[in-house]
């Protein structure tokens, strides 16, 4: 049964500590409000979620988003549930003017090249990092591209989307006008799909109006500076069929002659300094993991064979500094269990379950609903765990996904290994 919709806010009513001071704007997803926040003594926006009846999916996503932090970003301060059903997400409020604004105000129909390109490599850039980090925005437009003293920042991640390795997330909104076609039809969503809908926001800005299919009139010939090759290289990110679009946003961003360049924004995946394993290829192993099983967060532990702890050597996701270099008996919690036993443990729902450390979940900041836990074997031997938690569509991990989950672990710790191996023979 779907959640009531939660009834909008007035001026002066408060949300938690917050202070409503107004409305931003509305869109598919929900209300976002400028609020006062008393604790930090600034103003921040507030996007109450509205229609998705499911507020453990709305934790896990806003809780993995509020780990992004990239200056074309926006950044999420804070996310809590409400009694009547509905979810807020408490983010930076950027000041500025957002780019459909910029179009209405200045649009002679279009705005000219040279400041298009410079804002459109901006945008690139945020979507590039998001999708490094396994999101998809899901409804890039103009009005969610807001120009700040520090240049474009993306912002709204209502409908922002998991990155599922097998047929990729699912849409639950977005803008038509913006839409990639196979998102529309009810398709997957994929980084295609933002690619798309960046470069509908291009053609829209240089133009003042959206590209239509079928339309044969040249840009070229009616926007100022735009060459053949501009032309063709921005049809081409806005293929109908995904597989012949191009394929990211750093593709974008070069074929517009902006190349990216150095990347920056801070990594989901961490792990532990260590001579014997290489920390880009156990991060490498972290992030994989999260989007084959589509969890929120992942994590390496191996057994420490001093001390017997298991070791939390490497994560990626939600709760991944707080995780990484905690110290855990294996008589302790459902990794320790998989452990000792040998067998993967498939928990629907981690808080019922007797063997659950929930002590040292709080302690990590993270108590999630429910895990996947896979014994890492070598020789037959238990060397240590690879685990997963919260599926970012707030599905239960199942006994069925065990299978999978041995396979990924088998050639994790192949990797691992021939990495130890090419480590000593440096060595040496």
């Amino acid at each position: 049964m779907a959640a009531a919709e939660p009834i909008e806010l007035r001026a002066g009513e408060s949300l938690g500590r917050y202070r409503i001071d107004g409305i931003v704007g509305r869109s598919t997803t929900g209300t976002v409000y400028r609020a006062r926040d008393p604790t930090r003594d600034c103003d921040v926006a507030i996007k109450r979620m509205r229609g998705f009846g499911d507020s453990t999916r709305c934790e896990i996503e806003a809780r993995l988003l509020s780990r992004l932090d990239h200056p074309h970003v926006v950044r999420v301060l804070e996310h809590f549930g409400g009694a009547d059903g509905s979810y807020s997400i408490v983010m930076d409020l950027v000041e500025g003017t957002d780019l459909s604004r910029v179009l209405w105000d200045r649009g002679a129909p279009g705005l000219p090249l040279h400041e298009v390109v410079q804002l459109a490599r901006e945008a690139c850039e945020a979507l590039q990092y998001l999708h490094d980090q396994q999101v998809v925005h899901g409804d890039v437009k103009p009005q969610n591209l807001i120009r700040g003293m520090n240049g474009v920042v993306l912002v709204d991640f209502g409908a922002a989307a998991a990155l599922d390795a097998r047929h990729g997330g699912v849409a639950t909104a977005g803008t038509p006008r913006f839409m990639a076609p196979e998102v529309f039809a009810g398709g997957a969503i994929t980084p295609r799909s933002d690619v798309f809908s960046l470069a509908a926001t291009v053609w829209n800005l240089l133009t003042g109006s959206l590209p239509v299919y079928g339309d044969e009139t040249s840009l070229s010939d009616t926007v100022a500076g735009v060459t053949p090759d501009f032309e063709a290289a921005l049809r081409e990110a806005l293929e109908v069929v995904p597989a012949k679009r191009l394929p990211s946003a750093a593709a974008l961003a070069k074929v517009l002659g902006t190349p990216l360049g150095e990347r920056r924004g801070a990594s989901l995946a961490l792990s532990l300094a260590g001579e014997d394993v290489d920390r880009q290829l156990v991060e490498a192993i972290v992030g994989a993991a999260a989007a084959m099983f589509e969890a929120a967060a992942a994590s390496i532990a191996m057994l420490d064979p001093g001390s017997g702890d298991l070791v939390y050597r490497a994560a990626w996701g939600a709760g991944a500094d707080e995780i990484v270099g905690v110290r855990l008996r294996p008589d302790v919690g459902i990794a320790g269990a998989v452990v000792r036993t040998g067998v993967a443990q498939a928990v629907p729902d981690c808080r019922s379950d007797d063997r659950f450390a929930s002590q040292v979940a709080s302690g990590t900041g993270y108590v999630p609903h429910t895990m996947l836990v896979t014994p890492l074997l070598r020789d037959g031997r238990t060397i240590g765990a690879l685990s997963w938690l919260d599926r970012r569509d707030g599905r239960p991990y199942e006994p069925d996904d065990t299978g999978r989950a041995a396979v990924f672990a088998e050639l994790s710790v192949v990797a691992l290994g021939i990495e130890r191996s090419g480590a000593r023979a440096r060595a040496s």
